[in-house]
């Protein structure tokens, strides 16, 4: 048994649990944070993405142990009470969902995605990033154009850097 202590969507969580946990199962069946889902159990689908200290990981490659003393982000954590995060958004705006099953973890990939490239994003990209996420219904398209949609939005609203004289 291992006694855990991390960070879950602002809230300070102890626990002890086993030491096989992995991270999705402490979410799901601890916390009651359903919206991150397993999908295969081998980190192929990325069903399961959540952010553990600000990086998309997939929560069921990862023992909760392993994230002890950490902040970890999940679906519910991204929207700002009523108000949907940008890539909730625009996932919402251009239909880039389905049966909805991979959109939690396509949508903590592309927060995480979008970070990582705050100068913006171009399909190319979006296409290669997206590799380790599976979507049975969609064909992607509808996915780029949500993520190329709030890239841009969120690159907008970033204050822009005066120049040097």
């Amino acid at each position: 048994m291992s006694d855990i202590s991390l960070t879950v969507n602002g809230r300070q969580v102890h626990a002890t649990v086993e030491d096989r946990t992995l991270l999705v199962h402490f979410l799901r069946e601890h916390q009651g944070l359903t919206g991150t889902h397993v999908g295969c159990d081998t980190s192929q689908c990325g069903a399961c993405v959540v952010h553990v200290d600000g990086k998309a990981v997939k929560s069921c490659s990862m023992l909760v142990a392993q994230a002890s003393g950490s902040t970890v982000v999940t679906i519910e954590g991204l929207a700002n009470g009523a108000d949907l995060h940008p890539v909730q958004a625009a996932f919402k705006e251009h239909h880039g969902l389905q049966c909805g099953f991979c959109t939690p973890g396509m949508i903590m990939t592309a927060t995480d995605m979008i970070a990582r490239h705050p100068e913006g994003l171009d399909e190319a990209t979006v296409r290669a990033e997206l590799e380790g996420n599976i979507c049975r219904c969609t064909g992607y398209h509808n996915i780029v154009k949500a993520i190329l949609a709030a890239s841009q939005a969120m690159s907008k609203a970033k204050p822009k850097a005066k120049k040097a004289a």
